[in-house]
């Protein structure tokens, strides 16, 4: 199999859009993929500016919201849960 194969089989994220209730991810085959916006506290007590403002991890595979220190990868957008919560 070639490089190129494998690279496009990883699923990759090209936007993000943050809402009051959904973190939304759009992927480079077109997807949309919605999550609850409760599955990442970081986000969820972010301001609408620190939602906006995110850089793409890897081409893609994950994102990163430097003003709240979060990540999030593709893979858990299709795959994952919420983030952990301490007690």
């Amino acid at each position: 199999m070639s490089t190129a194969k494998v690279r496009d089989s990883v699923p990759r994220i090209v936007s993000v859009k943050v809402t009051d209730a959904e973190i939304v991810a759009r992927f480079h085959d077109g997807r949309s993929v919605a999550v609850p916006l409760s599955w990442s506290r970081r986000l969820e007590r972010a301001t609408p500016r620190q939602r906006e403002h995110y850089e793409l991890i890897s081409d893609g595979e994950g994102v990163h919201w430097p003003d709240v220190d979060e990540d999030l990868s593709a893979q858990g957008f299709l795959t994952g849960g919420p983030s952990h919560r301490a007690v």
